[in-house]
């Protein structure tokens, strides 16, 4: 199986963005600094998770992006089809031409695989990662190495 950056980056950001969702509109440039992604990469993700409709912007000063619905209502598979990512556990890219053009013999059982995979994924919504007590922990680290000077804001809703 396969997820390639722009997936896992995909929704990373879209998680730092549900844990930060109280604060108002959360600039790009904050992910960035928080999460370590380029910051032209993540407008280039966030192009397209504004055309699939999961967030929405705000310009201006103060200006950012928030989630366009729910946490809730929003699940990781959701995410990556956003992207134009797949989750294939086929070698031939679903193409069925495995074995020297031709389908290979367990060409199904990866097939089956990866609908369970994208299954998998859209069973967790960014509200039950937000949930998480060991993905607060590491927003809560986050938090302490990038302003160590400033008072932690509440992320989560959790002090």
């Amino acid at each position: 199986m396969r997820l390639t950056t722009k997936g896992r980056y995909a929704v990373t950001a879209m998680l730092d963005l549900a844990l930060h969702a109280g604060r108002g509109p959360i600039s790009l440039a904050d992910i960035s600094k928080r999460q370590g992604i380029s910051l032209s990469y993540l407008e280039q993700l966030f192009s397209r998770l504004r055309q699939s409709g999961l967030v929405s912007s705000v310009r201006g000063p103060g200006g950012g992006y928030r989630l366009a619905r729910a946490g809730g209502e929003i699940y990781v598979a959701q995410i990556v089809d956003a992207v134009n990512e797949s989750v294939d556990a086929t070698s031939c890219g679903g193409n069925s031409d495995c074995a020297g053009g031709e389908q290979c013999l367990t060409h199904y059982l990866w097939c089956d695989l990866s609908d369970q995979i994208h299954s998998f994924l859209n069973g967790i919504s960014l509200a039950d990662l937000v949930a998480r007590a060991e993905v607060q922990e590491v927003a809560r680290r986050q938090e302490l190495r990038d302003a160590p000077e400033q008072k932690v804001a509440v992320i989560g809703g959790l002090q």
